[in-house]
């Protein structure tokens, strides 16, 4: 069980440092374009199926023995 809390703590880390990452990427792309930070619905699609597919294949690595 303690392996379990620390691989959360982990992965939860690893998320959050991901997702500044990519905030920071997007907002610099931004403001060298010179235009707002919203997403249009074609990147919000875009990054939508692609956090899906990373979901599913982090998933398949649990099926694999």
């Amino acid at each position: 069980m303690e392996n379990k809390g620390k691989t959360l703590i982990f992965g939860a880390l690893i998320g959050a440092a991901t997702g500044l990452l990519a905030a920071w990427l997007f907002t610099q792309r931004a403001e060298k374009e010179n235009r707002s930070t919203a997403l249009t619905v074609g990147e919000g699609l875009k990054l939508g199926l692609l956090v899906l597919g990373l979901l599913r294949a982090i998933a398949s690595l649990r099926d694999e023995k």
